[in-house]
């Protein structure tokens, strides 16, 4: 207690249900510490009211200093027996008093500086808040502005591209046109170019009498082989005489040729069913 060891701590206190002094740091104290408490000189109100004045923390770090000093030290001795009682109990009611005092000036500034604090981190969050509304804002508009920039090229590509396309569309049209025209007037000139040409069948009474034996000989078809040779004798006369007198003798020889062609086949026919008939 009184040794060279013995230090000073700082330390806390709190109040009970009835407002008294009686934890220390987390420990609540006793009857007979808090008599030895009472003990300790009275500390004049100018003194106390002076020493909580100067900054916030200094008064109740020194209270709590003296409130350890008092529980480290020997209990003092009684109070003098000429003074009375009813003294001592004023001046412990006094001394209370300026504790209690004390104490609520100290949860009052502890209180204020809470509210100090709350206050200037609501205004710090408030101005934050404001900070980002703004920049959000600010960035709606230029996303706006950049909306409105790209509508405004998206209708300038739309309407180069439809005037594009009108342009493609009658370029068409007039190539249609002049291809359609072009069309009608070498149809017109290859029209006007042939002329009717003379299709009448070569040796038409061999042919039909070729055509009758044949269907009334279906079995002995070489009852007209006589017919098929004059034919053939009668195309071969034809073809020599318009291939040398005829003045369009492409179209007539092209004829000639057609009836030779017939008459090949017809022998060619009669052949066959002769060998078949051997």
């Amino acid at each position: 207690m009184g040794s060279g060891e013995s230090t000073t701590r700082k330390v806390s206190f709190g109040v009970d249900d009835e407002d008294r002094v009686r934890i220390l740091r987390g420990i609540k104290l006793s009857e007979d510490v808090l008599q030895r408490m009472r003990g300790v000189a009275n500390i004049p109100p100018e003194s106390s009211s002076s020493a909580t004045s100067p900054q916030k923390e200094k008064g109740a770090s020194r209270s709590a200093s003296s409130a350890s000093q008092a529980q480290q030290s020997p209990p003092h001795r009684a109070p003098p027996s000429s003074k009375s009682g009813k003294t001592f109990a004023k001046d412990e009611q006094r001394r209370y008093e300026r504790q209690q005092t004390i104490l609520k000036d100290e949860l009052a500034k502890m209180a204020e500086r809470e509210r100090e604090a709350a206050r200037e981190e609501l205004v710090k969050t408030m101005s934050r808040e404001r900070q980002q509304a703004r920049k959000e804002a600010e960035k709606a508009k230029e996303l706006a502005q950049q909306l409105q920039k790209k509508d405004s090229q998206l209708k300038a590509l739309d309407a180069f591209y439809k005037e594009q396309l009108a342009q493609l569309e009658q370029r068409n049209f007039e190539r249609f046109k002049e291809s359609k025209d072009q069309f009608h007037q070498a149809a017109s000139v290859t029209e006007a170019s042939f002329r009717s040409r003379n299709t009448a069948p070569v040796c038409p009474g061999l042919q039909a009498q070729i055509l009758s034996c044949y269907k009334d000989n279906k079995d002995q078809t070489l009852n007209c082989s006589d017919l098929v040779k004059e034919y053939m004798q009668c195309i071969n006369a034809a073809k020599k005489v318009r291939f040398f007198f005829s003045k369009s003798g492409r179209g007539r020889n092209r004829n000639i040729r057609g009836g030779y062609r017939l008459g090949l086949y017809l022998h060619g026919w009669c052949i066959h069913h002769l060998c078949e008939l051997v």
